[in-house]
């Protein structure tokens, strides 16, 4: 599957409201979380890495499992402005931001929970620069942060209901 078509385009003049959080909301998380990275992400940002990529299994040239192909949420709008993309769906708000970090180009990607009974929580930060600030690569991790953060929910909602918490 070609990866631009894992995405569903929706010109930003068209989109009225998205799984019950309209643009104004995302945009307010957005620059509520990236006012204070660290306090949103007390575990730090993730660097890209060899290191990262290793613990992702991204080193070896195979394409995923089909199970875990199947786990992972692949469809999202796509909302374009100047300064970022942001990408949403019915669990999750992705915003990709390129930026420039001492004259270095680099590429933050933020992801939050996006959970209609709850706030948007963020979960995970990194940042890609140097050989390693490519689109394949932010999209490769970007889908392995994706998939492990829901594993991690799906433990957590298992805990919950064998505790009837």
């Amino acid at each position: 599957m070609n990866e631009i078509s894992q995405y569903v385009f929706i010109p930003k003049e068209e989109i009225r409201e998205l799984y019950m959080h309209n643009l104004a909301m995302i945009e307010e998380y957005y620059k509520k979380f990236s006012k204070n990275l660290s306090y949103w992400i007390p575990d730090g940002i993730f660097y890209v890495n060899l290191d990262l990529l290793h613990h992702f299994d991204l080193l070896h040239f195979q394409p995923l499992t089909k199970k875990k192909a199947q786990l992972i949420p692949r469809y999202f709008h796509i909302i374009e402005s100047t300064d970022k993309i942001t990408l949403v769906n019915d669990d999750y708000i992705v915003w990709i931001v390129p930026d420039q970090l001492d004259d270095l180009p680099v590429t933050y990607t933020l992801i939050a929970l996006n959970k209609p009974e709850e706030d948007v929580h963020l979960e995970a930060t990194f940042i890609a620069s140097g050989i390693y600030n490519n689109s394949k690569i932010v999209l490769k991790i970007l889908e392995s942060f994706l998939a492990e953060i829901q594993d991690n929910e799906q433990q957590l909602s298992q805990l919950k209901d064998s505790y009837n918490l």
